[in-house]
């Protein structure tokens, strides 16, 4: 009986998958759609053989000629006609723009102000598969100003690898959806991440699978407790993380590579990669982080969370000097 369920099961997924292959499809077909539509429009547009009047009365006729024909008012022709204006002369993203849905689509072009936040947010969408209402709240929360000034803050470890390690780890946090009051303390914090673990998996990326709080690990005839541990399916390694709600100080390393230590000769499986560390502290002061850091032989990283959104204006004015430095010919 168990071959025959397994046999079952088998014919199941070859069902969902041959599904998921049909809805892809569908869903680049009405991408290129759009495309041409949009493509039609502008250059009627552009020759000034169309105007907003126009495009109206095409609305309507679709609507009066083919009725069961949806989403053609005159509002998304004109989306249409922008979608295709946007990304006409990137080339390179005509392929992933299929690959995410419309309404994916309408968030990133409409939301994002220059065409390198708009490739960051198509290709993350694509790989972390996003529903339309965590992209918005990731864009809200500046998740591609946030990963562009990031990557500063790693160990010497974690630099010379860090290739291995593209997204996976950020420089800050928004742990918005906490709520903390004013005066808060470091076991408030853990309490109420635990209590929105969900919504702290999705600040973190959904490769992160929780573990547990205060995990104990034994070290001689002494217990300790690392704040929160979890393990990350595309590293493949334990990743601890160690809160703190006051400003970072070099001290704070040395506890953290004490836990890594314990995790990795107690914990660690064979087949597992060097166990992580992520400080995540209130506050830090960059060159005092650097000096710290440089001879941290563990691969670890400090992190800064706030409880609300980051100033959009000063992320911006990062984001451009970032680019501003950057060589014309990468």
């Amino acid at each position: 009986m168990n071959e025959l369920n397994n046999d079952f099961s088998s014919v199941i997924q070859l069902i969902k998958k041959s599904q998921q292959k049909a809805i892809r499809a569908v869903n680049t077909e009405l991408i290129s759609l759009y495309w041409e539509i949009g493509s039609f429009i502008s250059q009627k547009v552009e020759k000034s053989d169309w105007g907003k009047s126009v495009v109206e009365e095409l609305a309507l006729y679709i609507h009066k000629n083919e009725p069961s024909i949806k989403g053609f008012s005159d509002k998304n022709l004109w989306r249409m006609k922008q979608f295709y204006e946007t990304y006409e002369d990137f080339p390179k993203l005509s392929s992933v723009l299929r690959e995410i849905s419309w309404t994916h689509n309408l968030t990133i072009f409409s939301r994002c102000k220059t065409m390198e936040e708009r490739e960051f947010y198509i290709k993350v969408t694509k790989k972390e598969n996003y529903s339309t209402r965590e992209l918005n709240r990731q864009i809200s929360a500046s998740l591609f100003e946030r990963t562009m000034i990031g990557k500063s803050n790693l160990s010497s470890t974690l630099r010379e690898n860090e290739e291995v390690f593209p997204d996976t780890i950020r420089d800050s946090y928004v742990f918005d959806f906490l709520k903390l009051p004013t005066a808060y303390t470091e076991s408030d914090l853990q309490k109420g991440l635990v209590k929105q673990m969900k919504a702290f998996i999705l600040e973190l990326g959904k490769d992160f699978l929780f573990i547990s709080e205060e995990y104990r690990v034994q070290v001689g005839n002494t217990d300790f407790f690392i704040d929160l541990l979890f393990y990350h399916r595309g590293l493949q390694c334990l990743v601890a993380f160690e809160l703190k709600t006051d400003k970072f100080k070099p001290e704070h390393l040395g506890q953290l590579n004490f836990y890594l230590e314990a995790l990795d000769k107690n914990v660690k499986k064979e087949n597992e990669n060097p166990s992580i560390g992520i400080l995540i502290c209130k506050d830090k002061d960059q060159e005092v982080v650097e000096y710290a850091l440089n001879r941290s032989l563990s691969p670890t990283m400090v992190s800064e969370y706030k409880t609300k959104l980051p100033d959009k204006r000063y992320l911006q004015v990062k984001l451009q000097e970032l680019f501003d430095n950057e060589p014309e010919n990468k």
